[in-house]
């Protein structure tokens, strides 16, 4: 009788872990041949994805003007160096894949799509930096994707990364009395979002474009 349950436990537990894996497996988008399999040797191969679901999501335009142009995988970065790997890699192809990157998806006509090629998922950077504040930085607000800094020269001003929204670059020059002279009137986009469509907003006309 004990033979029994013990088999009939561990065939219990066999049949779960193969459901999961057909659940896993169903979800996935067969390899895409525009990225060579070599990608998997580079240390972002554990960052790439091949979700069909998120592939899906991906590939809608925030316009909803150009839809359904599919990449052929997600990356999700968590630093910059990850990005540097992606785009050497497809630098050194014979046929460079494309690459996009994504923030809050609010590009048009395609700015953030990338056929057959990589979307880079941004705001990964923006979480890990914030995992980096609550573990290392528990006393201190200080947010590792805006720095503001002074010199003698410029005087006070900000290194920001593209993945933050605008909301938290004014959230952190506050700490310190401070303001953008020039920024987009809606704070919840991108940086990078905004300078790549000419950095333009209400103030330009007294301060000039972002």
């Amino acid at each position: 009788m004990a033979k029994f349950f013990i088999s009939y436990g561990y065939n219990l537990i066999i049949f779960f872990i193969i459901s999961h894996l057909m659940s896993i497996l169903g979800n996935l988008n067969p390899w895409n041949p525009s990225i060579p399999f070599e990608i998997l040797s580079l240390n972002i191969s554990s960052k790439l994805s091949i979700n069909s679901h998120a592939i899906k999501e991906s590939s809608k335009d925030f316009g909803k003007i150009i839809q359904e142009i599919l990449p052929a995988a997600l990356l999700y970065p968590s630093c910059v160096n990850d990005i540097i790997d992606l785009i050497q890699f497809s630098y050194g192809l014979s046929i460079p894949f494309h690459i996009a990157a994504k923030g809050h998806g609010h590009s048009i006509r395609g700015q953030a799509m990338a056929k057959n090629g990589v979307i880079v998922e941004m705001n990964t950077l923006n979480n890990n930096n914030n995992n980096n504040n609550n573990n290392n930085n528990n006393n201190n607000n200080e947010n590792y994707g805006v720095r503001v800094s002074w010199d003698s020269n410029l005087g006070f001003y900000a290194d920001v990364g593209g993945e933050q929204l605008w909301i938290d670059v004014l959230t952190c020059t506050l700490e310190y009395g401070l303001a953008p002279i020039s920024w987009t009137d809606y704070l919840y986009l991108t940086v990078g979002g905004t300078l790549s469509n000419a950095g333009i907003s209400g103030q330009n006309f007294r301060h000039g474009p972002q």
